[in-house]
């Protein structure tokens, strides 16, 4: 059966990488939810604004498949860019869609852990004081009406950045927000904080760029594969790196590849007969 994770919180867990800044990840054995079903995973997971780009799941995704070959993982892409805390309070649109996704999801998966990244809009001492206990409720009620109580989290914490871009003023109070997931994940029980050190940003400062995005994934799966926090950056970031990218596509990964170009017109129909008939040689 899939093992499905389910993503949430702000634009940063939605993905604002620039695409062509890194390599593809590309592999039939990682699926994302789509209309109810699943299918191949490609960048953007999400869709929630036009920017959208990549993200840290994938390589999360593409950790959990180099430890569990020849099973399936599922990520089901619920993030909204530019959110606060009380814009996912239980009752609301989005924490409704997000419960209503992860039980679509558990039709055909077991839910294994949630994947969680938000709190820039929640970077004033005001709202960063209220952060715990309104995080609380939110995950409590999650779990529960998901029909999965126990289900790992794993929360990642803001850039160190954040002071310095097109609206560094907002984020002053960033580390209290940090404070508040650390205390949180440090209190309950199935629930890991990753740490953002070393990650950089794109130009504004206020997303992580594609190359920390993907390193930020390593982290969350360390967390939920060890059961403990991240603290530090991982040694072997860079070389993990690598292994993806240097995975050899199967044949059906090359045709869906091929498949996806000729649907955007990045190929004409005669170069991907030609390319298709390479692959099936």
């Amino acid at each position: 059966m899939i093992q499905s994770f389910l993503l949430i919180g702000q634009s940063n867990m939605a993905g604002r990488g620039i695409q062509n800044s890194v390599p593809p990840i590309i592999n039939e054995s990682i699926k994302m939810l789509r209309n109810g079903r699943w299918q191949i995973m490609a960048e953007p997971l999400h869709n929630d604004r036009p920017m959208a780009g990549v993200g840290l799941a994938s390589t999360f995704a593409s950790s959990w498949y180099a430890d569990h070959l020849g099973q399936e993982i599922g990520l089901i892409p619920c993030a909204d860019g530019g959110t606060s805390l009380d814009d996912w309070q239980v009752g609301g649109v989005l924490f409704d869609h997000a419960v209503f996704q992860a039980k679509l999801a558990q039709r055909s998966s077991k839910l294994s852990g949630i994947l969680w990244h938000q709190g820039e809009n929640d970077s004033s001492a005001e709202q960063a004081a209220k952060y715990v206990e309104k995080f609380e409720v939110i995950v409590r009620e999650l779990r529960n009406q998901s029909g999965a109580p126990e289900v790992p989290l794993i929360v990642g914490g803001l850039g160190d950045f954040l002071p310095n871009g097109l609206f560094g003023t907002h984020f002053r109070d960033y580390n209290m927000v940090n404070n508040a997931l650390q205390e949180y994940a440090a209190s309950h029980s199935n629930c890991h904080f990753v740490t953002a050190k070393g990650l950089t940003a794109n130009e504004d400062q206020i997303h992580f760029n594609a190359p920390s995005l993907r390193k930020f994934g390593l982290r969350y799966y360390w967390a939920f594969n060890n059961d403990a926090d991240v603290t530090e950056v991982l040694p072997d970031e860079d070389e993990l790196l690598e292994k993806i990218y240097g995975r050899k596509l199967s044949s059906n990964e090359q045709k869906f590849v091929l498949e996806v170009q000729f649907a955007s017109g990045k190929i004409t129909l005669h170069e991907f007969q030609e390319q298709i008939k390479l692959i099936t040689q």
